[in-house]
């Protein structure tokens, strides 16, 4: 199962998307959502911005630096 959560400044990671969805979950702000497959075998589920989300596709690499928003790798 995924935990869903907005990707923190200080976070360090990088994998594959997987899956891609949005959803207004309180009712009136649209959010978006990459699960990601990351690169020591694990899974994840991130928040990221809808320019970035409109950019990337599944199969595409993702990464994740400290002190920077995600983007495509």
């Amino acid at each position: 199962m995924f935990r869903s959560r907005r990707a923190r400044r200080d976070d360090v990671w990088e994998g594959v998307v997987t899956g891609r969805s949005r959803g207004m979950l309180d009712g009136s702000t649209m959010y978006h959502f990459v699960e990601v497959r990351l690169a020591d075998g694990g899974s994840a589920r991130f928040r990221i911005r809808r320019r970035l989300w409109k950019e990337i596709a599944v199969g595409d690499r993702i990464v994740k630096r400290a002190g920077t928003d995600p983007a495509r790798g």
